[in-house]
């Protein structure tokens, strides 16, 4: 087990923390210790704490079970310490222990302890990764859900919060009562204008229990947007042991990660901030053209290779990304199709990102699931691929790669590949009937799934017909045979 006390056995190679853990003091409270969390968040934190030992951060977990217990469990056994390994696509590692979680709290096993930390004046920022869908946004109506059964509870048990909503609102509302400045309310998730969200989401619950400590809080709390990027891939016992093995430690918590990292983060802070920029974080204005570039590149070019891929029977991301065919069709699509019409954010080479990407893809230590980036493919193609379909489209462009990639999309929802082999797909939007759209023999019955809605009230008669006419030939002669006919 990796605690304190035996930091001073650690051996070389692995990087032990640049300062004294038991001098750093809590200035930041995140809810959602994840694995994406310990590779990002925490890891540029544990790069300045030598220098700002007052930023030091308590994790919070608010889901109860016997998995939850048991996180929390071994947190404490290993004084929150826990080692980070970073694997760069040509094999080499570098293993470091991070130490800049100072506790960790189940909130449901010690919720006053909760909100005790979020009324100290010592905390300026609370931080989270929720996951995208953490936000109880209505999709329908775009605002916060107040019919959710937990925010309901909130709301008439404002002092025994159960949701992060509960917890941060309630803080918030102790600070105000003594006098204490607000706290910056910082968005790590993978969504848009995550802080925009958040501030919605976190304004819609307080708005319900009390309208003026919602306006206070608008006044007085800010909601950075943030675009983050790390590839985490989850730690199996497996994976786990190998990693101890490989280390020399005995950690019961490991977190592996490619050696990639990235963080745009816009400087809207209410109460102080950390250095970050010394650590690696880009701190600008406006986060949007970086989001744009993440997605219209970075995302957009995971599906394009996944949903092939899939068909060819390659089940993980550095696996297709090999296949020469599969990979220039990757470049041609980022070179010919988006890039012409992305503006790049200051200092940042499309080119250059572009062949990050793809360098990203070929790291086989992240063992990344085709079927994983594959999965919700309907929501994924609507948020990564519709600007680049609108652009082709009202500029008269040459459409043949991305309806390729739609063509992929439709034969592989299918659930067969090229072996004969069956697979599941996770298509969670789709009902009943638009599986029968899936699953007809009529090439053109796919095109009317909400997949391809954004982009109906322009002109695509010939994308569709070229979409067919691709769908034809991967059915009939397979997926190398569709890319032959595209433009080169």
């Amino acid at each position: 087990m990796l605690t304190l006390e035996c930091l001073g056995n650690v051996k070389s190679p692995v990087h032990l923390p640049d300062y004294n853990p038991l001098d750093i003091k809590a200035g930041i409270v995140h809810f959602g210790v994840g694995n994406f969390f310990r590779a990002h968040e925490a890891f540029y934190i544990d790069k300045i704490l030598k220098t700002e030992p007052d930023w030091g951060i308590i994790g919070v977990g608010l889901t109860k079970g016997d998995h939850s217990s048991k996180k929390a469990a071994l947190f404490h056994a290993q004084d929150c310490l826990y080692s980070l390994t970073e694997c760069a696509p040509t094999g080499e590692r570098s293993v470091r222990i991070i130490a800049a979680l100072r506790d960790y709290l189940l909130a449901p096993q010690n919720p006053q302890k909760v909100l005790e930390h979020l009324s100290n004046p010592d905390i300026r920022i609370v931080s989270m990764t929720i996951t995208e869908g953490g936000y109880n946004i209505n999709e329908t109506t775009g605002m916060f859900d107040l019919s959710n059964p937990d925010v309901q509870s909130d709301l008439q048990n404002p002092e025994n919060p159960q949701t992060v909503f509960g917890y941060v609102v309630e803080g918030l509302r102790r600070r105000r009562a003594a006098g204490t400045k607000a706290f910056t309310i910082m968005s790590c998730d993978n969504l848009r204008h995550n802080g925009d969200v958040a501030r919605k989401a976190f304004l819609g619950f307080a708005q319900a229990r009390d309208p003026e400590l919602a306006d206070w809080i608008a006044r007085n709390a800010t909601f950075p947007n943030a675009m983050v990027d790390r590839i985490t891939p989850t730690v199996t016992a497996d994976i786990a042991k190998a990693l101890n093995t490989a280390s020399g430690l005995e950690d019961d918590l490991p977190v592996v990660a490619e050696d990639f990292h990235q963080w745009v983060l816009e400087d809207n802070f209410a109460n102080g901030r950390p250095d970050l920029a010394k650590a690696g974080v880009q701190f600008v204005t406006d986060v949007t053209d970086y989001e744009h570039v993440k997605i219209r590149m970075l995302n957009a070019s995971h599906i394009m290779l996944s949903f092939p891929a899939i068909l060819l029977g390659y089940a993980h991301v550095d696996q297709a990304v090999k296949d020469a065919a599969l990979k220039q069709n990757v470049e041609n699509f980022l070179t010919r199709d988006v890039i012409p019409t992305l503006k790049a954010p200051p200092s940042v080479s499309l080119q250059h990102y572009m062949q990050s990407v793809l360098s990203r893809f070929s790291n086989p230590a992240m063992a990344d699931q085709t079927l994983r980036i594959a999965s919700d493919g309907c929501a994924k193609i609507q948020v990564f691929w519709t600007q680049t379909v609108r652009d082709l489209l009202l500029g008269h462009k040459d459409c043949s790669r991305i309806a390729f990639g739609m063509a992929a999309y439709l034969e592989m929802l299918r659930g067969i590949n090229a072996q004969g082999q069956t697979y599941t797909t996770s298509e969670p939007a789709y009902t009943a009937e638009q599986e029968a759209l899936v699953h007809s023999d009529d090439y053109a019955a796919g095109l009317k799934l909400p997949a391809f809605d954004a982009w109906r009230d322009l002109e695509s008669s010939a994308l569709d017909q070229k979409v067919i006419e691709l769908r034809k030939i991967i059915r009939t002669q397979g997926v190398l045979a569709a890319l032959a006919t595209l433009p080169t």
